[in-house]
């Protein structure tokens, strides 16, 4: 079985048992990689070239039998307009300022697939999958309309009118659905094996009641519509969503270590998700190879069905704790 006939089978927990499965959805990018790679931020984020480099190195330098090439939050942003400083070695894109105040505002460019922000990441997953073939499997990744959101409205602006004006949230997010599916149908055509389906709806942002309200059903509605194994993405504790995730029809969650310790979130998840994550990120930062390992060996006697860090990795992460993932 080649690497990415073991990733994809782990994203439908019919992993073999052979050996754990490596992996992230999210970017892999720190200092010492960038400079292994001599590809940098922020031309990593612009040049399609650059951008595949990088994402090579989640296998060739890490081990990992995936690899992602978008690195930011930023691509549907940019593409629908809004202003992106695409950061620095030492620092991630952001996007600003809002571009709308109200669902009736937005609209959708006819170009939008052809525009920078999405041409590339585009190209950098066509070079991937040319130059990989089976040693890799080859994630994409989208984001929903909960966090374009933020990006097109502003945080503040956009949360409170989950409370104010809930019907004009659900307006805007049906609004926004069209840019999520048709990115996710072109990485697709371009060569993604799956893709990451990110939504920044934490606690702290998204209550309980806010998720099964506003995000669930949208959520399910993206499972059926974009034809490809798809694993969501939300920072955070999520043990008060989870059992509603799995009820989706998504393929795979990749969860957050505040959520519990990975047999925790392997019994609220249950048999009907695949699981991927289990090494935090603070440890990652800060801890020591060993740790890393013997985190990794817990999460796979866990049963966790990706094993890799619970989200984008800080820029300072030490090269070595990364490669401790896979026993390195």
């Amino acid at each position: 079985m080649t690497n990415r006939q073991r990733f994809l089978a782990a994203l439908s927990r019919n992993q073999p048992s052979d050996r754990p499965v490596f992996g992230t959805g999210t970017s892999i990018v720190c200092q010492e990689l960038m400079h292994r790679v001599g590809a940098w931020f922020p031309e990593s984020h612009t040049d399609a070239e650059k951008m595949a480099a990088l994402a090579t190195a989640g296998h060739s330098e890490l081990g990992f039998d995936v690899v992602m090439p978008l690195f930011s939050v930023c691509h549907e942003a940019a593409a629908m307009g809004c202003r992106v400083d695409w950061g620095a070695p030492d620092r991630m894109p952001e996007s600003g300022p809002p571009l709308f105040k109200h669902s009736t505002e937005i609209r959708i460019p006819d170009d939008l697939l052809t525009r920078p922000g999405c041409t590339v990441p585009l190209e950098a997953i066509r070079l991937l999958k040319k130059r990989l073939g089976d040693d890799a499997a080859v994630c994409g990744k989208v984001f929903g309309p909960w966090t374009q959101a933020y990006h097109l409205f502003g945080v503040e602006n956009f949360l409170i009118g989950t409370l104010d004006d809930p019907d004009d949230t659900r307006r805007i997010l049906e609004r926004l659905m069209p840019v999520t599916i048709g990115f996710a149908n072109a990485q697709i055509e371009a060569g993604a094996d799956c893709l990451l389906l990110a939504d920044h709806a934490t606690r702290d942002l998204c209550s309980p009641k806010a998720y099964a309200g506003f995000l669930q059903e949208v959520h399910a509605r993206l499972a059926e519509a974009i034809p490809c194994p798809l694993i969501l993405h939300i920072c955070g504790n999520t043990s008060d969503r989870i059992g509603m995730i799995a009820e989706t029809g998504l393929d795979c969650f990749h969860w957050d270590t505040k959520t519990g310790r990975p047999e925790y979130v392997r019994g609220l998840a249950g048999d009907r998700l695949s699981l991927m994550g289990g090494i935090s990120n603070l440890k990652l930062l800060q801890a020591t190879p060993e740790e890393i390992r013997a985190d990794a060996q817990a999460a796979h006697a866990a049963r966790i069905d990706i094993i890799g860090p619970e989200c984008a990795i800080p820029l300072t992460t030490p090269l070595a704790n990364l490669k401790a993932v896979v026993g390195g």
